[in-house]
């Protein structure tokens, strides 16, 4: 969705940001930053209202971002009148509770414009390192937040933070029906893209806002393509079940998976479903759950060419297949990092229970990010590859959560409970 709003703040100088350190979150010394992050201050009452949701997001935020030990505040010593400058803080009462960071937040609201200043202190220099302003319309506080959040992650990492212009897309439950929806990462404004029938598979194409699925609404599996608002139309229609589209990275391909006699073969085809071509043949066998590489230039894939179901990786014109996965009797929906060096999976372990795995494309070296707290599966990367979105089973029904890809931080998104299936993460342009 596109918004006229504007960066409004901008970082410190650059003198004063290279003087800053710069979190490597894969380097073997990596410790999370101890951030105090106060509750938000109000410059009008007329942006009381929104400070409930704002700060939610945010928290919600810095909590699963992974680069930061988020302070509890009833451990707080500093007076809550203090003020949003340097000259107003008490920097000792911060670094009594063992703050390196600080983080000041106020919001403000002029009509239908929501407006928050954000300023970043390091607490044992007592010096302000960071200053930025953001508005949204001011029915989105939950977004200002997700943009704040984004500026801290990138202040610290110099990487893009993961918020504020991505959109997820999953399958919810709903009686007898399987609903398509699209949200923001945290499920918030959350709106439906079809509610009847049985609906599969969502994914989202990079930039657009488009959502692909596979649906029953013709009596068999066919691909359908939707924009919010837009009634569906059919993207791969051949008579035969067709599930599990997957778009490149620079939306301009899709792949997906096709039955043939008693297997399904993968095809590659441009993004409206025209010049479909069949990139494996082995009669008999299933292929299927494709997943692009972040360079357009592979697939992963899982295929059962050897027995049990593995995890495998190809060229995008099938060729130069290569098995990736070893471990394990049953392994499933791969999902390529768009950082390239890892995969996310799903194995069945030997108690029968769906866990989590990445395994490095380079080395082969498998992972293991969640055991004993029920069923997880379905892995799907943030758009910077840092955080991995999943379901679980861990608080009953089936769940959305969030992890870093190391599998610390796993915080379930604050929705509605219910049977979640299948999320889609991806980036949305212009947002």
């Amino acid at each position: 969705m596109n918004r006229p709003f504007a960066l409004l703040g901008f970082l410190l100088p650059a003198l004063a940001l290279a003087q800053s350190p710069i979190i490597n979150i894969s380097g073997a010394k990596f410790r999370p930053v101890p951030l105090a992050a106060p509750a938000p201050m109000v410059a009008d009452a007329s942006a009381r209202a929104s400070t409930e949701d704002f700060d939610a997001a945010l928290m919600l935020d810095l909590n699963v971002l992974g680069i930061f030990q988020v302070l509890e505040r009833k451990g707080f010593l500093a007076d809550t009148k203090e003020g949003l400058t340097a000259a107003s803080i008490q920097f000792n009462r911060w670094a009594d509770v063992g703050a390196e960071a600080l983080v000041k937040t106020q919001l403000s609201r002029q009509g239908e414009t929501l407006r928050a200043e954000l300023r970043l202190f390091n607490v044992g220099a007592a010096k302000e390192e960071l200053k930025l302003s953001e508005e949204v319309p001011a029915d989105q506080p939950r977004r200002l937040a997700h943009k704040l959040a984004d500026a801290l992650y990138k202040h610290y990492t110099r990487e893009p933070g993961p918020f504020a212009s991505s959109r997820i897309a999953y399958v919810r439950k709903a009686g007898d029906a399987r609903e398509v929806w699209v949200a923001d990462w945290d499920g918030s404004n959350a709106q439906s893209v079809v509610r009847s029938g049985l609906n599969l598979l969502p994914a989202l194409a990079p930039g657009s806002g488009a959502v692909a699925y596979t649906s029953y609404a013709s009596g068999q599996p066919d691909i359908y393509l939707t924009r919010l608002g837009n009634r569906a139309s059919p993207l791969v229609k051949r008579g035969r079940m067709a599930t599990g589209v997957a778009f490149s990275p620079d939306g301009q391909r899709i792949a997906y998976s096709l039955s043939e006699g008693e297997g399904a073969q993968l095809w590659v085809a441009d993004a409206d479903g025209s010049n479909a071509r069949k990139v494996t043949d082995t009669p008999s066998m299933i292929n299927s759950s494709p997943s692009w590489s972040p360079d357009g230039k592979r697939l992963a894939f899982v295929s059962n060419r050897f027995g049990n179901p593995q995890v495998f990786v190809m060229n995008a014109d099938g060729s130069g297949v290569q098995r990736l996965t070893y471990q394990g009797n049953y392994n499933q929906t791969p999902d390529w990092s768009p950082r390239g060096d890892l995969i996310a999976f799903t194995a069945r372990d030997e108690r029968n229970a769906f866990d989590l795995f990445t395994v490095e494309v380079a080395t082969r070296k498998v992972t293991r990010l969640t055991q004993d707290q029920g069923n997880n599966e379905e892995p799907v990367f943030a758009p910077n590859g840092r955080l991995i979105m999943f379901t679980s089973t861990r608080d009953g029904g089936k769940r959305l959560y969030v992890m870093t890809t190391d599998g610390q931080s796993q915080v379930p998104l604050p929705v509605d409970k219910g049977t979640f299936y299948t999320p889609s993460w991806g980036r949305v342009g212009g947002r």
